[in-house]
């Protein structure tokens, strides 16, 4: 990527890309901890594994709820109100839970009723965050590098979701109150580079007028725009089935007795597969083939969760959380760049917070799935099945949505590439 075409030359799309990667970074190293301490705490208070897997499908599920009841109002929002505002209100909320959750584990005073509050809290935060945040990148840049402002976009978001959980695992080694601490000090990074962003202009809302009619305007885009929907959808149920996240706790604990050290090298392996894919991606972005790529990564991260699913190595284990991430990666690269240039700007606060929700129930959600799973028919075989569903999903989506298999490029249709005001870049340096 040259000076030319790099939205990094630009001021305020610099301290876009810091803030996020600062507060999904925050993000994911608190929810790995509060998973984690939410089974520890289950099962030496006596429960079964599959009692104390059902905890962590509650956590998933607390965190869930606020998203998918929240989500239309979040998209309006964003399309509505200043993103940047909006953005810096719920960072704050971040930042007062990763407070209360350092002071509750310093004191010894965590259990399970104030982790599950907090959950829910951190459902509303993230609920109105993730569309503010990624409707305003592409307000960031001139039209020319929005492609290019978009994947390194993702990759902030990717990359922060992923590498998150191993700075908790890591930082939770030394100190069990550290990693709230460390997300604390990593949310005030993200307020502060947002703080650093300009006036930057917004599309009008175009259509319908009434709230309750531009919430309906913005779901109606993403059901009759095919790309939109199938991107959206694949995400929502292969990694829904496929999540193994949300049991690493159970693996390192009772699977491969691994402990908590083991627990950081199982959060930082798929970290490490995301990064390097990542870094690759900013170097070589991808133009051809976009479609099919996306659906043969999805369906290696499918493979690849099954293969973890059996493992009693850790080696074998860390290898396929590894690929795990390069996977999923290489899949949310494609997906977020797609479906934020096929949708234009007016509309893109209500079709990112429908975007984020199928993310939550993919992960969040997905979380709840499985560890309800695992409580039925153990952990092993919860992964096992979860990524066969992800191959699964992948053969009935290319079918479903052919569009997706037949997609070579991310070049948006003209129309979209001429609607919205033109951005002037402010900040700029040579």
């Amino acid at each position: 990527m040259s000076d030319q075409t790099s939205p990094f030359r630009i001021a305020n799309f610099r301290a876009y890309w810091v803030s996020r990667l600062a507060m999904t970074l925050g993000q994911y190293a608190m929810l790995l901890i509060i998973g984690w301490q939410t089974y520890n705490i289950a099962r030496d208070s006596g429960m079964s594994v599959g009692e104390s897997s059902g905890q962590l499908a509650l956590i998933g599920l607390l965190q869930f709820l606020p998203l998918f009841v929240l989500t239309p109002f979040s998209g309006l929002a964003a399309d509505r109100l200043n993103r940047k505002t909006v953005a810096q209100m719920t960072v704050g909320l971040q930042m007062i839970c990763a407070g209360l959750l350092a002071a509750l584990t310093w004191y010894g005073m965590i259990t399970l009723a104030s982790l599950f509050g907090i959950a829910v809290l951190l459902g509303i935060a993230r609920a109105f965050a993730g569309p503010a945040l990624s409707a305003l990148a592409p307000n960031l840049v001139p039209k020319a590098i929005l492609p290019n402002a978009i994947a390194l976009s993702s990759i902030a978001w990717q990359v922060g979701m992923i590498v998150g959980p191993a700075i908790g695992g890591y930082f939770y080694v030394i100190a069990p109150a550290l990693p709230y601490a460390v997300a604390g000090g990593l949310f005030a990074v993200a307020i502060v580079a947002l703080s650093l962003i300009g006036e930057v202009p917004k599309s009008p809302i175009l259509g319908a007028q009434r709230p309750v009619g531009q919430i309906i305007d913005g779901l109606q885009y993403v059901v009759r725009n095919k790309m939109v929907l199938g991107a959206i959808t694949l995400d929502l149920f292969a990694v829904f089935l496929a999540g193994a996240t949300a049991l690493f706790p159970v693996y390192a604990r009772d699977v491969l007795g691994v402990g908590a050290p083991g627990l950081s090298q199982l959060a930082a392996a798929p970290a490490v597969g995301a990064a390097l894919t990542a870094l690759y991606f900013s170097f070589r972005p991808l133009k051809t083939h976009v479609g099919p790529k996306m659906l043969w990564a999805v369906a290696v991260f499918g493979v690849a969760t099954i293969i973890f699913g059996v493992s009693t190595s850790m080696p074998l284990s860390l290898a396929m959380l590894f690929i795990v991430g390069a996977a999923d990666m290489f899949s949310v690269y494609i997906r977020q760049s797609l479906i934020q240039l096929h949708t234009p700007d007016d509309k893109r606060g209500r079709v990112s917070s429908v975007s984020l929700m199928t993310i939550s129930a993919s992960n969040e959600f997905g979380d709840f799935f499985s560890g309800t799973l695992a409580f039925f028919i153990g952990p092993v075989l919860a992964v096992v099945t979860g990524g066969v569903g992800a191959i699964i999903t992948v053969g009935l989506w290319s079918r479903i949505f052919p569009v997706l298999r037949t997609t070579r490029t991310f070049d948006p249709p003209d129309e979209l590439l001429h609607t919205g005001p033109e951005t002037t870049p402010q900040g700029e340096k040579s």
